[in-house]
C-alpha cells in the first residue's frame, strides 16, 4: 500500500507570471532574461505540467503532486497537471483506498508554506492519544505528547480535492485530466501521453519529478540503469476496512482518540471522521483473513477478539461488509539514488513507499516537497546541484522512516500491552518533562518536529542507553542499599523451639 494516489510531471516552456504568483511570497533569484525552463507534473491517476523558467517535468500522486504543483507555480513556474483518471472532485465513485491520513507537525509546515495549511486543519479531527481497548473491554489512554500536542485524522478524498483545488487556482496552473503517460525518457525530457480521444500528446521537459506512487511509470526507466539500488518487500500481513456508524447522530466512540485493539499478531484502529462515523482497520496475516470464510466466522472472530466492537458496528453490517472487498496488501519501497542526472527526481511513494503504522507516509512525502524547496534556495535553482544534494540529504531519512514505520506496527499490535512499555514511556515522559532538551521522545520527534528522521533514530539510540544504564544502576543501587539496611539492621523474627517445628508443619496441613 503506498500513501498516495496520484502523481506530477511538469514542463515549464517559459517564464510566464501572473499578477497571483507576484502577489505570493517567492524564492527565484534569477531574472527572466537569465535562463527559461520547462517543467512537466504527472499524476499517476493523472499528471501536471508546469511551464516556467527552465525545462522541467515532475511525476508524483495525488496530494504530493498537487502541493509539487503548488510549490512550483509560486516560484513563477507555469504548471499543466496531467491525470490519468476523471477528476476525482467530479466523479460520483472513486476508486482507491479510504484509510484516512494521519497529518501531524512536518506535513503542516509543508502545507503552510503555500498557505494551505489552516483550510486542511479546519476539516481535520485532533487526536490526542491513543485509546487502547484491551480484551475486557477496559479503554486505557496513552497520549501522543505533552498537553497540546496531537495528530489529525485527514480524510484523504478530501484532501486531494482541496490541493487540485488550490493548485488550479494559480493563473499559471492548468489540469488535464483523463491524460496516461505512455512513454517518457530521461536523456532527452520527452514524453508522450494519451488524451481521453485517443490521439498522442508529446511534450519536452528539462527536468522530470517522478512522485507517481509506489509503482511509479518513472522509476521504471531508473531500473533500467546501473548503479540503482531497489527493494521491495511485502509484509505478511494485510489490511480490511469496515466503516462504524454514528450512534443517534453522535460518534459512537470518543472521537478524540485514534482507537487501537491490540491483539499481539494483528490489530484493528478506528479513526474518526468529520461525518461522525469511525473508519476501521483490520490489519491482520492473510492466512488468518483466508480462515474467516462465511458471516458466522466473521462474527465468531469478532465475538472472540473484538467483542465490544460488534454492537458499534453493527451484526448486519459485519458480516456484509467483511466480505465486500478482499484483503488488501502493504509494501515497503527503498530506492537510491533518487535522481538521474540533472534530467529527474523522485519524490513521494515512487521514492520511497513505507507501511502506514508510523502515520508518515503522506508527511514524509509533504516533507519531500518543503526539502526539495529549501534546496533550490541553497542551490539558486541549479538543477544539478539540488538534485544530488537532494539524494544526499532524503535518502537516510526516508529508508530510516520505512523501518520505523515497520517497527511501529508491532509497538501498536503487541508493545502497548506490555507493562515494560508503558513503564518506559512513562520513563520517557518523565525525564523529557524535566531535561525537555536532552530527552526527548522517539515519537515526539518524528512527529512533532522536524528532526531528520535518521538523527531522531540515532538519538532515540542514544537515549536508550543512557536511559537504561540509569534505570541499571537505579536498580542495582536499591537492591545494594536494601541489602546493607538489612544486614545493618535485621528483622525480628521469632524463634521457635524445634520441638515444636513439627508441630507447626502439622498445623500447616489442610
Amino acid at each position: 500500500m503506498a500513501a498516495e494516489d496520484l502523481s506530477v510531471v511538469g514542463s515549464l516552456m517559459s517564464r510566464a507570471r501572473s499578477p497571483l504568483v507576484n502577489s505570493r511570497p517567492r524564492y527565484s533569484r534569477l531574472s527572466s532574461g537569465e535562463r527559461m525552463m520547462s517543467l512537466t507534473t504527472l499524476f499517476t491517476a493523472g499528471s501536471v505540467i508546469l511551464r516556467g523558467k527552465d525545462d522541467t517535468s515532475l511525476q508524483t500522486s495525488t496530494h504530493v503532486g498537487a502541493l509539487n504543483a503548488c510549490y512550483f507555480a509560486r516560484r513563477g513556474f507555469q504548471v499543466e497537471v496531467f491525470e490519468s483518471r476523471d477528476d476525482i472532485r467530479e466523479a460520483k465513485i472513486v476508486r482507491g483506498r479510504s484509510i484516512n491520513l494521519a497529518l501531524s507537525h512536518r506535513g503542516r509546515q509543508a502545507l503552510s508554506r503555500v498557505g494551505m495549511e489552516e483550510k486542511i486543519v479546519s476539516k481535520g479531527i485532533p487526536m490526542h492519544s491513543r485509546m487502547i481497548h484491551s480484551l475486557n473491554g477496559k479503554q486505557s489512554p496513552i497520549p501522543y505528547g505533552k498537553k497540546g500536542q496531537y495528530i489529525l485524522s485527514v480524510d484523504r478524498a478530501n484532501l486531494n480535492k482541496e490541493l487540485l483545488t488550490e493548485a488550479e487556482r494559480y493563473p499559471n496552473a492548468k489540469m488535464n485530466f483523463d491524460h496516461k503517460l505512455q512513454d517518457w525518457s530521461p536523456d532527452t525530457g520527452l514524453m508522450t501521453f494519451l488524451r481521453p480521444d485517443g490521439s498522442a500528446q508529446s511534450l519536452q521537459a528539462d527536468l522530470i519529478v517522478g512522485c507517481d506512487g509506489a509503482f511509479s511509470t518513472i522509476r521504471k526507466q531508473f531500473l533500467r540503469r546501473s548503479r540503482f539500488n531497489f527493494s521491495q518487500t511485502y509484509i505478511p500481513h494485510g489490511y480490511l476496512e469496515l466503516t462504524m456508524p454514528p450512534v443517534a447522530g453522535e460518534f459512537a466512540m470518543k472521537p478524540n482518540y485514534l482507537h487501537i485493539w491490540p491483539r499481539n499478531t494483528f490489530m484493528m484502529i478506528a479513526l474518526p471522521n468529520l461525518d461522525k462515523t469511525f473508519t476501521c482497520t483490520l490489519f491482520m496475516p492473510f492466512d488468518e483473513f483466508e480462515k474467516i470464510t462465511t458471516g458466522d466466522n466473521v462474527m465468531e472472530f469478532f465475538q472472540e477478539y473484538f467483542p465490544d466492537a460488534i454492537t458499534l458496528i453493527g451484526v448486519e453490517a459485519l458480516k456484509t461488509d467483511y466480505f465486500r472487498l478482499p484483503a488488501q496488501a502493504m509494501v515497503s519501497i527503498k530506492c537510491s539514488p533518487y535522481h538521474i542526472n540533472d534530467k529527474c527526481v523522485l519524490m513521494g511513494d515512487s521514492a520511497h513507499a513505507v507501511v502506514p503504522f508510523y502515520g508518515q507516509g503522506m508527511n514524509a512525502g509533504f516533507e519531500d516537497c518543503i526539502v526539495f524547496d529549501e534546496i533550490m534556495d541553497q542551490c539558486n535553482e541549479d538543477f544539478s546541484a539540488v538534485l544530488l544534494e537532494y539524494t544526499r540529504v532524503r535518502v537516510p531519512d526516508d529508508h530510516t522512516i520505512a523501518d520505523l514505520a515497520m517497527y511501529n506496527y508491532v509497538e501498536m499490535r503487541a508493545h502497548v500491552n506490555s507493562k515494560w512499555f508503558l513503564f518506559r514511556k512513562k520513563v520517557d515522559d518523565i525525564l523529557h518533562f524535566l531535561l525537555p532538551k536532552t530527552i526527548v521522545p522517539l515519537y515526539t520527534m518524528v512527529t512533532f518536529t522536524r528532526i531528520r528522521y535518521h538523527e531522531a533514530l540515532q538519538r532515540w539510540h542514544w537515549q536508550n542507553k543512557v536511559i537504561n544504564q540509569g534505570l541499571l544502576v537505579c536498580a542495582t543501587g536499591a537492591v545494594l542499599g536494601g541489602s546493607y539496611l538489612i544486614a545493618k539492621h535485621p528483622p525480628k523474627i521469632q524463634s521457635i523451639p524445634i520441638e515444636k517445628v513439627w508441630d507447626r508443619l502439622l498445623s500447616l496441613k489442610v
